[in-house]
């Protein structure tokens, strides 16, 4: 059977919010019948958008990361309710009953995501709940991905056999996947919210003059085992990502014309920008 997917593509999304509008635009002072009572104006973001920068000047990284409902298969709001208040759908969609969950503010704060926000007024959990009632009229997609203009939001509708198969061609995964939801929102190229990287500028200085070091080879090691290669660009800049949030010390080589030029011991906390290295010091 097929069944709803959101696929999140962090290295697309630049903070328009047009998503989280969108969503205001929709449920803001609006019941659906069966589906949700209505949104509050204020306080409420059940599509949250949050930032990280990485690294330092010149080199910086900004990255956004879309959070919401994960619709879960393995959903702690499920397990938190009482009298069958929330529930899964055959496609994949998790529902929270307006009115079987009024009161319990325990299904909001089962969800490790922060995802489904209480409503004091109403004394109600809501949450993202992928506009079932739009998609159950025949809508091809959610309005958040309907409005997206970067394309950092995409509804797929397929079976979990396609969906495995998705995930492992586009390098897919699981938001806190330490939470073990087995979450149907899934993000791309999330390393540049929750990694490191480490970069640096290579140059030579001739005679008092500084030059930058094109297509120079860099070579990043942990432990005497190779853990990133690249080269530098035009301006003699290089990054190598992906690496674990203080994962400890590496060693940076640089070399060129195949021989190695420099070498340099880094301890990496957090992203780091080496400054402009210079291979005639």
């Amino acid at each position: 059977m097929k069944k709803w997917n959101l696929i999140v593509d962090v290295a697309n999304c630049t903070n328009c919010n047009l998503c989280t509008l969108a969503n205001q635009d929709e449920h803001v002072g609006n019941e659906f019948e069966g589906y949700s009572a209505p949104m509050p104006k204020h306080h409420h973001r059940w599509i949250d958008i949050l930032s990280r920068e990485r690294g330092s000047g010149p080199l910086l990284d900004v990255a956004y990361l879309p959070v919401l409902c994960q619709h879960c298969d393995d959903a702690p709001c499920i397990e938190a309710a009482e009298n069958g208040a929330v529930t899964k759908r055959a496609d994949g969609i998790v529902h929270i009953d307006p009115v079987k969950a009024k009161g319990q503010k325990a299904i909001a704060d089962a969800c490790p995501y922060d995802a489904v926000r209480w409503n004091e007024e109403l004394q109600l959990p809501q949450h993202w709940f992928f506009d079932a009632h739009l998609l159950d009229r025949g809508w091809e997609e959610p309005r958040c991905a309907q409005v997206c203009a970067s394309n950092a939001l995409k509804a797929v509708k397929v079976t979990d056999e396609e969906m495995a198969e998705i995930k492992s061609r586009e390098g897919l995964r699981e938001l806190k996947p330490e939470a073990v939801t087995r979450p149907r929102v899934h993000y791309k190229n999330l390393h540049r919210y929750t990694h490191e990287f480490i970069g640096g500028t290579i140059i030579r200085t001739v005679d008092g003059v500084s030059d930058c070091v094109a297509d120079a080879g860099i070579r990043l090691e942990s432990e005497g085992s190779v853990v990133g290669e690249t080269a530098t660009d035009a301006f003699g800049e290089f990054k190598i990502d992906r690496l674990e949030p203080g994962s400890g010390r590496y060693s940076v080589i640089v070399e060129v014309d195949g021989e190695e030029a420099k070498r340099l011991d880094v301890e990496l906390g957090e992203s780091v920008y080496l400054g402009r290295i210079d291979l005639a010091a």
